[in-house]
C-alpha cells in the first residue's frame, strides 16, 4: 500500500504563495498535489491567522477574506481544535527551543500527525531540525 506524503504548511510557506515569493513554486505544487489526492496538507487555525492577519494589514479586508475563502475551498485540511497530543508537543517544543506560540503549534501539529513541515523559517527552525526527529522541507 502507498502512504500518501502529509505535509503542514508553516504560515511563511503559505505568505511566500500568497506574495509569489522565492519558493511560491514549491507550495503551488503542494496545493495542486493536495487537490490531486496525491498528497494531504494540513495548517493548524493559529497558523492560518498569521496568515490572514499579514494580508489584513497589508492589502485590506476584502483580499483576506478572498485569501480565507480560498483557503476553505483548497485541499488544505484546516486544523481548528487542539488534540491533547498536539497541546503537549507544541508546548515542549516551545519550551526548548524558545520560539513563538505559533511556530510551536505547527512543529507539534507536524509531529503529532508524522507529517513534513513545509516552511522557509530558517531563523526559527534550523535549530530544531538539527535536534529532533521532526521532518522538514525547505521552499527555499
Amino acid at each position: 500500500m502507498n502512504m500518501i506524503a502529509k505535509y503542514v504548511l508553516d504560515s511563511c510557506a503559505l505568505l511566500a504563495y500568497v506574495y509569489n515569493e522565492v519558493g511560491s513554486d514549491v507550495v503551488e505544487s503542494a496545493l495542486e498535489q493536495a487537490d490531486e489526492g496525491r498528497t494531504k496538507l494540513y495548517m493548524n487555525k493559529l497558523n492560518l491567522f498569521e496568515v490572514y492577519y499579514d494580508i489584513l494589514r497589508s492589502e485590506g479586508f476584502q483580499q483576506a477574506e478572498n485569501f480565507y475563502s480560498m483557503v476553505q475551498m483548497s485541499s488544505v485540511n484546516v486544523i481548528d481544535s487542539m488534540s491533547d497530543s498536539v497541546f503537549r508537543e507544541a508546548e515542549r517544543i516551545k519550551t526548548q527551543y524558545k520560539m513563538s506560540l505559533a511556530d510551536s503549534i505547527a512543529l507539534g501539529e507536524t509531529s503529532v500527525l508524522g507529517a513534513t513541515i513545509l516552511t522557509s523559517d530558517h531563523h526559527e527552525f534550523d535549530i530544531v531540525e538539527q535536534n529532533e526527529k521532526i521532518k522538514f522541507a525547505w521552499i527555499r
